[in-house]
């Protein structure tokens, strides 16, 4: 059996994206690897996908269907069906692309300094101009060097770090090893947002060590990605700012012993409260009911959500004065 998994999570509804990331996992120049696909019931069928494949290829794709459960819940098929030999599992988003030694750097750098967590940096377009990498963390944090080519770091509070701005992250640059891949899962019912933040702090937080790599990893695609349709005037927004919330105090938990995480974490949270408003805010004045079912959800766990609206709506009659 292979040393390395490789989780892809399938959902698409355009034809192309999940061939074009299989092409650039074959060209990895690391090869001792197997492909787990899980078909999320996914709109488009994955057997059009799979067919342009040489024999030798699709002998090493294993695809596994179920009722859609979103990207969290599809990522954790993948984990409970790593074969028990695997000594690595990496994460590929089916519309990014690796690049030709991602595997290779993961498997070096974990193999040498004895880490059970991964990163590469993050390439993309300009759609995605938040993201940035690794090597641009010494500017900021404290960064211990390990390796110079390519530059693999470790960061001695990397969860407090990543709670600033966790844009240096993406799980199409990640590589576990078997003690998370084991016990570490996502929150599939965070399907909207933050489920992939909280997997990151759970690892980081039950991993024997962890090191990031300068070196590009993936480059980020532009396929079906649950953000691109959700903006601000969206049905779906409150959810997803409802779904960040509870994320945020699934951390705050965590993180309870770290003020400076918690100050972060907090700050976040006012934020998504604030958006949540702002949000049901147009809603109104498209004259459109707010959905008043989930706010009051949200009030019930979170009170402080009633605090935001009376410091919105006050801050709203004194600008109109």
């Amino acid at each position: 059996m292979a040393k390395l998994t490789v989780i892809i999570p399938y959902y698409q509804k355009e034809p192309g994206i999940l061939r074009r990331a299989l092409a650039s996992v074959f060209a990895q120049s690391y090869q001792d690897f197997h492909v787990l696909v899980i078909d999320d019931q996914s709109p488009y069928s994955i057997d059009e996908e799979l067919r342009p494949l040489a024999d030798g290829e699709r002998a090493r794709v294993t695809v596994i269907r179920q009722d859609n459960k979103g990207p969290g819940g599809a990522r954790n098929t993948g984990l409970d069906n790593v074969p028990a030999d695997a000594a690595f599992a990496a994460f590929l988003d089916s519309d990014d692309l690796w690049t030709t030694d991602h595997l290779q750097n993961a498997v070096d750098s974990m193999s040498r300094f004895g880490a059970d967590c991964y990163w590469a940096s993050i390439t993309g377009g300009e759609a995605f101009y938040y993201h940035f990498g690794v090597a641009d963390l010494e500017a900021s944090d404290t960064v211990v060097r390990l390796q110079e080519s390519p530059l693999v770091v470790e960061i001695p509070d990397l969860s407090n770090v990543m709670l600033r701005n966790w844009s240096f992250l993406h799980l199409s640059c990640m590589v576990v090893g078997r003690r998370l891949f084991e016990t570490v899962r996502f929150d599939a019912e965070l399907r909207l947002a933050a489920e992939d933040v909280l997997f990151f702090c759970d690892c980081i937080l039950a991993a024997n060590r962890v090191v990031l790599c300068d070196a590009a990893g993936a480059v980020r695609g532009e396929g079906i990605n649950i953000f691109h349709s959700i903006d601000n005037d969206s049905p779906q927004f409150l959810q997803q700012q409802f779904n960040t919330f509870v994320a945020l105090e699934t951390l705050e938990h965590r993180l309870s012993r770290k003020p400076s995480a918690v100050a972060s974490i907090q700050s976040y949270q006012h934020t998504a409260r604030r958006q949540a408003l702002w949000s049901q805010a147009r809603r109104l004045k498209r004259r459109k009911s707010p959905q008043f079912r989930l706010l009051a959800r949200w009030v019930l766990r979170d009170p402080k959500l009633l605090q935001s609206a009376f410091e919105l709506a006050v801050g709203k009659f004194s600008r109109s004065r």
